[in-house]
């Protein structure tokens, strides 16, 4: 969109945006009808006045004058009826339309690759379904039937002109060339300030997303001074992309105003000129519906420019939605191998991956886990193991290499299917602002309140909840945040457990947990894990001490393999490893 910032309007654009409009079909017809009405109304106005002022006023005729006047009354209700229904269904069609939009949208992001969210600013994505949607739901109520309504009565009016005083219309006609001109000219620079407007939004709603997010951060290393200079430079940068557009509408507007002023005033000379000429007696009912008409050609004109303003404002956010929709970055969800059972034997064989091109991450890992083991993956940080887990969900697609279940590539797995098997306890909790029933079942329909209830008890987290206020009812708020890191923890290893799956995954989901905290998830690991394929990222000696395999992983790579108690006879990197980050828990 950037290269074709000065287009004034997008054709193809706009015709892809207009094919969201056809389940809408009748409310589309009906605007564009009210649209028509509108302007037959608008025209009849300035007709019925030219006959009252030549006809009824000067013959002095008072039933005329009472019929016309109550026709004019009949034309005024008939134009306020249309321009209700026209306000009240563009605007119900142009939300039925970001609806939809929004929707497809939605879709998509939820689709997309976990690479794509690494790459993309929470911020610059939440103003694209937010924001944006708004902006394109203008061109319906705002923009398109409002240029379309008044270029009918511009061109209503010019043939009315013509048919009652040529001469007349040939003066009106003469000027109107330097509005169409100012127009064009005017149209093109705001094409191109909104679009930097569009940008610059997107950088002010970006920066205040992150730093609101990262307040804690912001405030424990003092940064408050540093990030509000960012913030007001920014926020200068936005003014000053508005403040561009304000320029150009205080150039325009005047100047179409000052034309159209002009206009009138050559036409009441021109036609008091030949009234005192006496080449024409009965002008004044003329030169009053030619003032009308002038107003009603040149001030549509004017606000057409201000609506194509917010037409093409809504076309700029339209081909940033539509950038995201067009965006292919995908799993590609292909397979159709479905089981509602799995026995859980995973097998990595020469797996190659790098979450960049250029930069390989893992270098050909080959391991195997067999249904019902309990196997743990150490290492230092960097050195991958978090990687194996997005791999096994197919967060990611590997370079090369493959990635078994029960013997059948993963790739041949539905997406759902293969997702619904494994459950993840991720050293980083995030619970949605929602009650602690809700993040547990993720409101899935196949997990009751008793499951829940049933379920934190045999694991021991049922005093813990029930001590909360409202109990599985209690709202936990934005991620989390009323939950201490511990109570969190615990919230996301019930919402493992109620899940059933036959793949248990713990990505060092007992780091940041009080001891309290700790003996209720081992606890809870030793139910679970039993007859279940279980990977531990680990972190804490008395897991790893359980496991029935440990993988140690240095850089990519795995380097050592075995028990707990063939590592250490060995004395190689994991007896290095267990001296440095565990004796020293152990001895305590």
């Amino acid at each position: 969109m950037d290269k074709d910032s000065g287009k004034a309007f997008d054709t193809r654009l706009f015709k892809r945006l207009m094919a969201y409009t056809k389940p809408y079909k009748l409310t589309f017809y009906g605007v564009a009808l009210s649209a028509i009405l509108l302007s037959g109304f608008a025209i009849l106005t300035p007709l019925i006045v030219k006959e009252i002022i030549d006809n009824a006023i000067k013959q002095s005729n008072e039933e005329m004058l009472l019929n016309l006047t109550i026709a004019m009354l009949v034309v005024l209700i008939g134009q306020v009826v249309s321009q209700l229904a026209f306000n009240y269904y563009a605007n119900w069609l142009g939300e039925s339309v970001i609806k939809d939009i929004r929707i497809d949208l939605f879709k998509k992001m939820l689709s997309f690759k976990m690479k794509y969210f690494d790459n993309s600013s929470l911020g610059v994505l939440v103003t694209r379904a937010v924001a944006d949607m708004q902006r394109i739901g203008e061109i319906f109520s705002q923009g398109f039937f409002v240029i379309v309504a008044d270029l009918l009565k511009m061109l209503v009016a010019a043939v009315v002109m013509l048919i009652i005083n040529w001469k007349l219309s040939l003066i009106v006609f003469s000027l109107l060339p330097l509005i169409i001109y100012a127009t064009r000219l005017f149209q093109k620079a705001m094409k191109i300030a909104f679009t930097e407007v569009r940008a610059e939004v997107s950088n002010l709603n970006s920066f205040v997303q992150e730093r609101i997010t990262g307040m804690k951060i912001v405030q424990l290393f003092t940064r408050e001074k540093i990030e509000s200079d960012k913030f007001r430079v920014i926020n200068e940068k936005h003014k000053n992309a508005w403040l561009k557009t304000v320029w150009y509408n205080s150039i325009f507007f005047p100047i179409a105003e000052i034309v159209s002023s002009i206009t009138v005033g050559l036409i009441v000379w021109y036609g008091g000129l030949q009234n005192v000429a006496n080449i024409t007696t009965d002008i004044a009912g003329t030169i009053f519906a030619f003032i009308m008409l002038i107003d009603l050609l040149f001030r549509p004109l004017r606000q057409i420019a201000d609506k194509f303003n917010t037409l093409q404002m809504g076309m700029v956010a339209a081909n940033r939605v539509f950038k995201i929709l067009d965006t292919d970055s995908h799993i590609q969800n292909v397979g159709s191998y479905e089981q509602e059972v799995i026995k859980g034997d995973i097998k990595f064989e020469n797996v190659r991956f790098g979450y960049l091109e250029d930069e390989e991450v893992l270098h050909g890992i080959s391991f195997e886990v067999k249904a019902g083991e309990t196997v743990a993956i150490v290492g230092s940080t960097g050195a991958g193991k978090s990687t194996i887990i997005n791999l096994l969900n197919r967060f990611y697609e590997i370079n090369s290499g493959e990635i078994t279940i029960d013997g059948v590539d993963i790739k041949e797995y539905k997406l759902a299917s293969l997702r619904s098997h494994i459950a993840v306890v991720l050293q980083d909790v995030f619970l949605f602002a929602d009650t602690i029933a809700n993040n547990i079942s993720l409101k899935s329909a196949t997990i009751s309140v008793d499951d829940i209830e049933n379920a934190a008890k045999a694991i021991g987290v049922d005093e813990f909840i029930s001590s909360l206020p409202g109990g599985y009812e209690y709202n936990v708020k934005e991620r989390g945040t009323m939950l201490s890191s511990g109570q969190r923890q615990l919230i996301a290893f019930l919402r493992a457990y109620v899940s059933n799956p036959s793949i248990l995954i713990l990505d060092e989901a007992t780091s940041s947990v009080d001891t309290y905290s700790e003996q209720l998830i081992q606890l809870a690991t030793d139910k679970i894990t039993q007859g279940r394929t279980s990977i531990v990222i680990a972190h804490r000696l008395a897991t790893i001490k359980k496991a029935d395999k440990i993988i140690v992983m240095d850089a990519g790579k795995i380097v050592e393999s075995g028990t707990h108690k063939q590592l250490l006879k060995k004395g190689g990197y994991y007896s290095n490893l267990y001296e440095a980050q565990f004796l020293a828990e152990e001895v305590a």
